[in-house]
């Protein structure tokens, strides 16, 4: 089991910064990917971006050249920094973590076994 838990939330004003945290425990050794999605209210959950082991991670498009991930080793904590905040950016923001790399692509939701709890991000404008 992995267990997930984010933070760094909160209200910032349209063009702000924030830097979301997602710490891991448990097997973190078992883990091959972390995840970012997000949910808006009334709408579906969507792929942010996602940190992997073995190759490059990359972002919707809709947040690219904005949102960078990071990952510090030491910590088991993946980062989400977010720049140039829209407030189509409001969201529900959770971080998931997956142990394996076959399977649903990395921006599929169901491919991820472990989910955190969900930090709110309102951009105001």
């Amino acid at each position: 089991q992995v267990q997930l838990v984010e933070s760094g939330g909160g209200l910032v004003r349209a063009g702000g910064s924030l830097r979301l945290s997602c710490a891991a425990s448990g097997r973190t050794f078992d883990v091959y990917a972390i995840a970012w999605f997000r949910q808006a209210p009334g709408k579906e959950r969507d792929f942010v971006g996602v940190w992997r082991t073995d190759s490059m991670g990359y972002y919707a498009d809709s947040v690219k050249g904005r949102f960078t991930i990071s990952r510090d080793s030491a910590k088991n904590t993946v980062y989400l920094q977010m720049n140039s905040l829209k407030p189509e950016d409001t969201a529900v923001y959770y971080c998931a973590a997956r142990s394996t790399s076959g399977g649903p692509t990395s921006d599929a939701q169901m491919g991820y076994q472990y989910w955190g709890q969900g930090t709110q991000v309102t951009v105001s404008s």
